[in-house]
């Protein structure tokens, strides 16, 4: 048995990659709603707050679609 270690490198670095930037986008729309909980508050508008964290969640969502797509396409 070979193990192509090049192969197992570059899936390493992609599925760290990929993870580190879904946790830091779902942190950005917990910040989000938490800037829109201020905001409100404070009277101010909160449009901004919210879609900003929607896009984040909602991208969030499509990665992890598509990863599942993925899975079910290779089988």
């Amino acid at each position: 048995m070979k193990i192509d270690w090049a192969a197992l490198g570059s899936v390493f670095g992609v599925s760290l990659a990929v993870t580190v930037g879904l946790v830091a986008l779902f942190t950005l729309g917990v910040a989000g709603l938490s800037r829109r909980e201020r905001a409100a508050a404070q009277g101010d508008s909160t449009a901004l707050a919210l879609t900003g964290a929607y896009v984040c969640f909602a991208t969030c969502a499509a990665a992890v679609a598509y990863g599942i797509y993925l899975i079910m396409a290779k089988a």
